[in-house]
């Protein structure tokens, strides 16, 4: 049985958290396959809203069973946060949620040392949400890491306080000022250590995989932020520390490139981004603030707003090109209402020549996005339910998007509730 995989297409914050809500019911199984607590997918439905960070977008729906990957890098303290959160839904954790004994844990100095290394980078920090996500995939590659496994193991709190120790005298040796209590930290830490270990189950991820598609059971594969933030084809150094990319949940879940099915790629009308980094297409006009403001552009992990700005199609077949994309998922369509006309990037001037594929460098200073103009639409996308009710324009504007990433766009998004998702024919 193939295992399907959503992931997004841009620098995160698509709305990847929604679609795999909305598509749960057709799967057995949901594993995030990589990133950690600095993701942050939001569903929303029955009028509350939900932001999960580690646990897989699954976890409202009885009958999938959620698994967190190998490739997840897991920070005890939210992870139980995240728990402590779900107890008012009466989810029975122990049957439907799973981790992976490969997993990496983030110890509190991994925390501390993302602190101290973009305190001494000063005006040069790469914009990092400070959840220790760099510091444990470095430990990682290192081959310095704790995994879920150790922590069913004697000897445990030896590896940790050897590792910890390491961390505090890399922290002095960084000569910047951090004000932290190791006591408080290491309490919560241990606690949440102990809290896992009752409340939820290891397992061998790889083998659970490959019997349950033995089976023939419906596995989705979620990814965390977005294609443009991948550690090798993102927009290097502002990017995250993992593969976000579709190779990224053949090693973060140990699933073989030929069991890969369809691949759901999200992104939105427009283009966000939070923190620093090249964005060739960003509005700092009135257009991106009303953007911003519409779409209620703050990040779901680090509350920061977010910086908005045209389509940038290039990229955007970038992303699908990269992933082998089958299938599209439109979000925030709503969002655009009220514009008399819309940009989409269609190429840069790169260099001294106009080219349409993603370059080695995005630097406003060597990068000039060339806009085609399209109709825009005045109605409000909020309270449609049918492909048969959006307008000419909307319309327009979706077939454009998918002529020029020659991949059809199968849902469209009409605002952040479970029931305002719109499936298009086929």
């Amino acid at each position: 049985m193939a295992i399907d995989l959503l992931l997004g297409l841009q620098w995160g914050d698509e709305g990847k958290g929604k679609i795999v809500d909305v598509l749960s019911k057709k799967y057995d199984i949901i594993a995030r396959f990589q990133g950690g607590p600095n993701a942050g997918h939001t569903l929303e439905f029955e009028g509350i809203k939900h932001v999960l960070h580690t646990i897989p977008s699954g976890i409202f729906h009885p009958k999938a069973i959620n698994l967190v990957g190998n490739g997840v890098v897991i920070d005890p303290v939210i992870f139980k946060l995240e728990l402590d959160n779900l107890a008012p839904f009466n989810i029975n954790i122990n049957e439907v949620l799973l981790v992976s004994r490969k997993a990496h844990l983030i110890l509190p100095t991994h925390c501390l040392l993302d602190a101290a290394s973009e305190l001494a980078k000063g005006k040069a920090k790469i914009g990092s949400t400070l959840k220790g996500i760099g510091p444990t995939y470095m430990d990682k590659t290192g081959r310095n890491g704790i995994r879920i496994g150790d922590i069913e193991l004697s000897n445990w709190k030896e590896k940790y306080t050897a590792l910890r120790d390491k961390h505090l005298t890399m922290i002095k040796n960084m000569n910047v000022s951090l004000e932290f209590s190791m006591e408080d930290l290491e309490a919560a830490f241990f606690e949440a250590i102990t809290y896992l270990k009752s409340a939820v189950a290891f397992v061998d991820s790889e083998e659970y995989l490959r019997v349950a598609q033995q089976n023939e059971q419906h596995i989705l594969a979620e990814g965390a932020q977005g294609s443009l933030l991948d550690i090798d084809f993102g927009t290097y150094p502002f990017v995250t520390s993992s593969n976000t990319t579709a190779a990224g949940a053949c090693t973060g879940l140990g699933i073989a490139p030929n069991r890969i099915g369809e691949v759901f790629g999200i992104f939105k009308a427009y283009t966000t981004r939070v923190g620093s980094g090249p964005f060739p297409t960003e509005l700092l006009d009135e257009v991106g603030e009303t953007m911003g403001r519409v779409g209620h552009e703050f990040g779901a992990t680090t509350g920061r707003s977010r910086r908005c700005g045209w389509l940038d199609l290039v990229a955007l077949k970038y992303a699908v090109e990269i992933n082998g994309v089958t299938q599209l998922m439109m979000m925030k369509g709503d969002v655009l209402s009220g514009f008399d006309e819309l940009k989409v990037c269609t190429a840069y001037a790169y260099r001294g020549e106009i080219i349409q594929h993603l370059p080695y460098s995005l630097n406003t200073d060597e990068v000039t996005p060339q806009y085609t103009t399209i109709r825009g639409w005045k109605e409000d996308l909020t309270a449609m339910r049918s492909e048969n009710e959006l307008p000419d324009t909307f319309n327009e504007y979706v077939a454009f998007i998918e002529d020029f990433v020659q991949t059809p766009i199968r849902i469209v998004s009409v605002g952040p509730d479970r029931t305002q998702t719109i499936f298009r024919s086929e």
